[in-house]
């Protein structure tokens, strides 16, 4: 089942077209990755999921809810992580969940309750301080704990790990990966490796439109494999093998790329039969990056 639909969505801004034609399926129980360059319009596509901005042409909905702008029903089965979350200073992050429950009706028991298991599953429950003094890995923490605290179906998260040390950024996908039988996650991010790390299905969006989509091993067999390395012993080998085969670029003084696959059974036999010492043959695996760069053609 798929919990998030965007068809045909396009959005401008003055003479500025952000968005055309953007089309894509987010299935459950899955951590999606929206894929794109800063000012791409991620931030803009999740504030028209929300129902913040009202799209020039198409459709979203959300659990089959279509989504209307500035008054929409989908919005109770969605929680939202910004890139910066903004707190209350002077609460601590139990009062602030029980704040956030209250807002929601629940009664002081059940939110009491709720915020103990939120703050358990993100790390914070032995925090009793000020929110005022938490680090910004700490206040993303918190604020997937608030995001989460609906029991959404779908969770946003723009950008959640732009600003986060190596440390805070794992701690954080750590934690997304692991709500992902909760609820479904919709993660915008820039960071290309974060979504190698963690994301089932990815949609790369360039120019205000989808470029590229598909799960994570659909997409990297668009390109399972850009060349071989070889490493050898001796650096005079290394140029004996190069004279031999002008198809080899140096990228080392003993380091060789092939880029063609189709010659290694004749390298791979010239070794061999010259006795060259090799220290390490590789073959190198497309990355996103290499994908994404190539796709939006730079």
């Amino acid at each position: 089942m798929d919990i998030l639909s965007l068809s045909h969505i396009a959005k401008r801004f003055g003479g500025k077209q952000v968005l055309t034609d953007v089309s894509f399926l987010v299935p459950e129980h899955t951590v999606f990755g929206f894929v794109g360059q800063n000012g791409a319009g991620k931030t803009t596509t999740m504030k028209l999921i929300l129902g913040l901005l009202a799209s020039d042409s198409g459709e979203i909905s959300v659990n089959g809810r279509k989504v209307r702008y500035g008054s929409t029903a989908a919005n109770r089965m969605v929680g939202y992580l910004p890139d910066v979350p903004e707190f209350y200073p002077y609460m601590t992050p139990k009062e602030y969940l029980c704040f956030c429950g209250g807002i929601t009706g629940m009664t002081a028991k059940e939110s009491r309750e709720r915020s103990e298991e939120l703050l358990c599953l993100v790390g914070l429950e032995q925090e009793n301080r000020r929110i005022r003094g938490f680090s910004r890995g700490m206040k993303q923490r918190l604020g997937l704990a608030q995001a989460l605290f609906g029991r959404p179906k779908l969770l946003i998260c723009d950008e959640p790990t732009s600003a986060l040390d190596p440390v805070g950024r794992k701690e954080l996908l750590d934690l997304l990966v692991s709500v992902k039988e909760q609820a479904t996650v919709l993660f915008s991010t820039h960071i290309l490796s974060d979504v190698e790390h963690i994301c089932d299905e990815i949609a790369f969006l360039h120019g205000g439109r989808i470029v590229l989509q598909g799960s994570l091993e659909e997409v990297r067999a668009r390109r399972k494999a850009t060349a071989t390395e070889l490493e050898l012993e001796q650096p005079k080998d290394a140029q004996r093998l190069l004279s031999m085969f002008p198809c080899l670029k140096p990228i080392g003084s003993n380091r060789l790329l092939l880029e063609m696959a189709g010659a290694l059974p004749d390298i791979l036999h010239a070794l061999a039969d010259k006795r060259m010492p090799i220290l390490r043959i590789e073959r190198q695996e497309a990355s996103l990056e290499d994908l994404f760069l190539e796709v939006v053609g730079k």
